[in-house]
């Protein structure tokens, strides 16, 4: 299918044609008809979207397969966001819901924060957005259908089609429909988030999202998302959420959530490295055709450094380490009931007998490696462990005092 798509699209060009040419403003006409929305389009997200479309048609290098996946998946978020827009003005009590003391798992990536959000997620205490929810939030669901609904069934279709595409990607990243879904997915929704960026090599909108875009403003828009998902009636005790992309907005998170409990996960960024940019290559390379490994590694290599030393920074000068706990990779891996139980002992949850024989089952369910084994090295991306050494030294001599 993909190089029938692929084929199909580039003979099109060939003669003058290009029905899968992405253009912003088509893609907001058709959401807001699409949508019954006559509204303003709030905050950034307008502004978000232009600036992702035009990186990518100016250097994304997107095939057609990847230019009718972007433009589809570009006018269902907007869509799902402005009927969601439309539900929060009709119903203004939704946005004075609290929500008390979220958690956010924040560790550096590929440090098995997946994991353990997917663990904790068993926990009935715990509310997670879930793939779902985030792909296709309009309506919110409801305690009657939120184990059975025409939009998960949509999503595994699509979760289908991705799995046969990049069929090493499991062995990468756990993901299923129902399984709890990063907060980049909800950032997408303001069109302000990392989550392309895993599909194209696109400076121009990576430079905006991290030196230029409004975090707080996106921020906010992700509580109104909580609270708008747990309107239907879907709720419990705390949000459980999590990305590692928080590195770089400490500061807002804590504006729009004060007494929010931050789990922070650490490894080698030898290993950290390698494995991010070997699972973006992949993505890459199902949407374009000029992915680069070596640019990858590199893009990655220096992108969390940064984010990490921001975060660290802000670390120093928002006292809130109270609410913060370190957690070793390794330690999770060699034990991970007792490190989960260290968490909730660090901030005085009740650890239930429910919520233990979940995380046993989820163990059972979910083996190690029960996927394939996912291999890679360094020197697949031009990179080198004395350079992510030297690059790092300031994480690595922090991870030596934990």
């Amino acid at each position: 299918m993909l190089k029938g798509i692929n084929g199909f699209g580039k003979f099109l060009k060939k003669v003058g044609l290009d029905p899968f040419k992405l253009d912003a403003d088509d893609i907001i006409v058709k959401a807001r008809k699409r949508a019954s929305y006559n509204g303003p389009i709030p905050g950034q997200t307008e502004k978000g979207l232009h600036k992702l479309v035009k990186a990518i048609k100016d250097e994304g290098g997107a095939n057609p397969f990847g230019s009718l996946a972007a433009k589809t998946l570009f006018e269902r978020t907007l869509y799902g966001r402005l009927k969601m827009e439309q539900v929060l003005a009709d119903n203004p009590e939704i946005e004075e819901t609290e929500i008390k003391e979220p958690v956010f798992i924040i560790g550096m990536p590929r440090t098995g924060t997946t994991i353990l959000h997917a663990m904790m997620h068993k926990d009935p205490a715990n509310r997670s957005p879930l793939a779902w929810e985030c792909l296709l939030p309009y309506p919110a669901p409801t305690p009657g259908n939120y184990t059975d609904n025409a939009q998960i069934k949509r999503v595994e279709k699509d979760f289908e089609q991705l799995f046969k595409l990049v069929p090493d990607f499991q062995l990468k990243h756990y993901m299923t429909a129902d399984s709890p879904q990063e907060c980049l997915a909800i950032t997408a929704l303001d069109f302000n988030s990392f989550q392309p960026t895993v599909q194209f090599y696109i400076p121009s909108y990576m430079n905006w999202f991290v030196n230029e875009s409004d975090q707080l403003s996106t921020m906010h828009f992700h509580k109104r998302f909580l609270q708008y998902l747990q309107s239907g009636g879907v709720k419990s005790e705390r949000w459980l959420l999590k990305t590692p992309v928080h590195l770089m907005r400490l500061p807002e998170l804590f504006e729009v959530y004060p007494d929010a409990r931050i789990i922070m996960t650490h490894r080698h960024p030898a290993k950290i490295v390698a494995s991010t940019a070997s699972l973006i290559s992949s993505v890459r390379s199902l949407y374009g055709d000029n992915e680069d490994p070596v640019r990858t590694g590199y893009e990655q290599a220096e992108l969390w450094n940064l984010f990490f030393e921001r975060f660290m920074e802000s670390r120093k000068n928002l006292g809130k380490e109270n609410q913060i706990i370190d957690l070793k990779f390794d330690d999770f891996v060699s034990d991970q009931i007792e490190t989960i139980q260290r968490i909730y002992d660090r901030f005085n949850w009740n650890l239930s007998e429910e919520a233990l024989n979940g995380f046993k089952h989820f163990l059972k369910q979910n083996p190690k490696d029960n996927k394939g084994v996912h291999v890679y090295s360094l020197e697949d991306f031009g990179l080198t462990e004395e350079y992510i050494n030297r690059e790092y030294a300031s994480y690595i001599e922090y991870l030596e005092q934990l």
